[in-house]
């Protein structure tokens, strides 16, 4: 699967629409996304807590009404031509390509929104509907393990995601088996991917999907670790190297 990060986040500025536009031009089977709440309980679509680095505002995320969030440029930091674009709700994001690309959410600070995931599994839920969750290419991930579980314990039909920065190969079968009971994801970063870490995370019924290629010469060893996806700034990279393995 090619997943694009934050959108094809290498050609539009991230978490817009025009980015996720731009990854479905380039072909990226799912879409990857970051959610905050705003201070009127919107979900939306930006990576920091802050403003600040992608917008012409300042301040935390959590501190604006959506309507204030609207008023923000999300696109001119990028570059001139995307002047205008504004911070999505996730809502908006899902009504526009689901159904036409799979989803994949990362659940941010989780810390500072108590019951985010309520709210999540509530408005996936009202969207895509509790017995289609489980087959609907919506995908929740998150660094926080405990959060996941009590995703879990709401709606167990959404499939879920397990981001890993450290390095796994020694973590405890037991561990793996505790992670896997609720995961269907384990998705490491791509410095951690080898073939025989992949091949234990398969070995629990669970698909890989490390993150973020930025550069081409990172594909080679990944596509030969089998890994099930990739997570990209740029789709085209990984579109254009498996076209051309199954041509020679």
């Amino acid at each position: 699967m090619v997943v694009a990060h934050r959108g094809a986040a290498g050609y539009a500025p991230e978490n817009t629409m025009a980015a996720f536009y731009k990854a479905k031009e380039l072909k990226a089977d799912y879409i990857e996304l970051d959610i905050q709440i705003t201070k009127d309980g919107e979900i939306v679509v930006i990576h920091d807590q802050k403003v600040d680095r992608t917008t012409n505002g300042v301040g935390e995320v959590k501190e604006f009404t959506y309507r204030e969030l609207t008023k923000l440029d999300a696109g001119e930091w990028f570059h001139t031509k995307f002047r205008g674009e504004k911070i999505p709700t996730l809502k908006q994001v899902i009504s526009e390509f689901y159904g036409q690309m799979g989803i994949l959410i990362e659940i941010k600070h989780p810390a500072l929104y108590p019951g985010i995931e309520q709210k999540l599994a509530t408005l996936l839920s009202e969207i895509v509907g509790e017995d289609n969750l489980s087959e609907s290419q919506i995908i929740v991930q998150s660094f926080d393990f405990e959060l996941l579980q009590r995703l879990n314990q709401i709606s167990s039909n959404i499939p879920l995601g397990l981001l890993v920065k450290y390095r796994v190969q020694g973590i405890s079968k037991a561990q793996l088996k505790d992670w896997t009971s609720i995961v269907q994801y384990i998705n490491p970063n791509k410095a951690l991917i080898t073939k025989k870490l992949v091949k234990k995370i398969h070995s629990y019924k669970v698909k890989v999907i490390p993150y973020t290629v930025r550069d081409k010469k990172s594909i080679n060893g990944l596509v030969n670790a089998e890994v099930d996806g990739i997570v990209t700034d740029y789709p085209d990279y990984i579109v254009d190297f498996m076209i051309n393995r199954k041509s020679s």
